[in-house]
């Protein structure tokens, strides 16, 4: 499918699949290479810096990392973010997702709607943008959605039959969904997907010789209030337009 080229964001096509599906592949980089080296860079500074976290638990590293905020707040960032889920716009999170080499574990199906149930007023305005910091395949371990399902975003889960090898503890019960409508989203370095938190995805594990990272950028329509009172540790960053909802926000200097 031929889609037409826009100067801002994405183009109407693009985000008409995107409201019925779930999900887009825009096929193209997200930053500049100059800029993208620079964001693996950082990554690989925090890899370094990791103690004893694995390599997949590198969450909201710009809590502490002022740096990455050139790249969250970026306009080729808030432009696509913007055509998705309107001009006001709060930064969420962001997290360096790593898998290593022969031993990068699973992420078992889920919805992101499941596990933020309650930290918002509502789910259907979040918005993550997953930018590929390696290649990211099949073989290496690649996200993978089911399409359409974002108009449910609460499955029902069952406990992991492999603790030691998943990222978390429970997944969505089997026979849920068919496997066979899985789309697996392979990325080159600098290109990026976009996925709705409601939508069913998930990832095997890493069993090829070259490492997966990818690092997630989760945005929300300031329309939605977060609970900050039971989440009091959490960061929001203003990103874009009028803060709505009045949520506690960090305004970037």
């Amino acid at each position: 499918m031929t889609i037409a080229k826009t100067l801002k964001g994405l183009s109407k096509e693009q985000v008409s699949f995107y409201r019925e599906q779930g999900y887009l592949l825009p096929e193209k980089p997200l930053f500049d290479a100059e800029k993208q080296q620079a964001l693996t860079t950082i990554f690989e500074e925090h890899l370094i810096n990791k103690g004893k976290k694995a390599s997949d638990e590198l969450d909201t590293p710009h809590f502490h990392d002022p740096r990455l905020l050139d790249y969250l707040l970026a306009p080729e960032v808030l432009n696509v973010v913007e055509s998705l889920i309107g001009p006001n716009i709060g930064l969420f999170s962001s997290h360096f997702i790593s898998k290593e080499p022969g031993k990068g574990r699973r992420t078992p199906w889920h919805e992101d709607s499941a596990y933020w149930e309650g930290k918002f007023d509502q789910l259907d305005k979040i918005v993550t943008i997953w930018l590929a910091i390696d290649p990211s395949n099949i073989a290496n371990g690649c996200m993978g959605v089911v399409p359409g399902t974002h108009n449910n975003g609460f499955s029902e889960y069952e406990d992991v039959s492999d603790p030691e090898n998943s990222t978390f503890s429970t997944e969505i019960k089997q026979g849920t969904f068919d496997l066979d409508d899985v789309v697996w989203f392979e990325l080159e370095k600098g290109q990026y997907s976009l996925h709705d938190a409601r939508i069913i995805h998930g990832a095997n594990a890493n069993t090829s010789k070259f490492r997966r990272c990818g690092y997630t950028m989760r945005f929300f329509d300031l329309e939605m209030k977060f609970d900050q009172v039971n989440n009091p540790n959490h960061k929001l960053f203003h990103a874009r337009g009028v803060n709505v909802a009045g949520n506690e926000l960090i305004y970037r200097k």
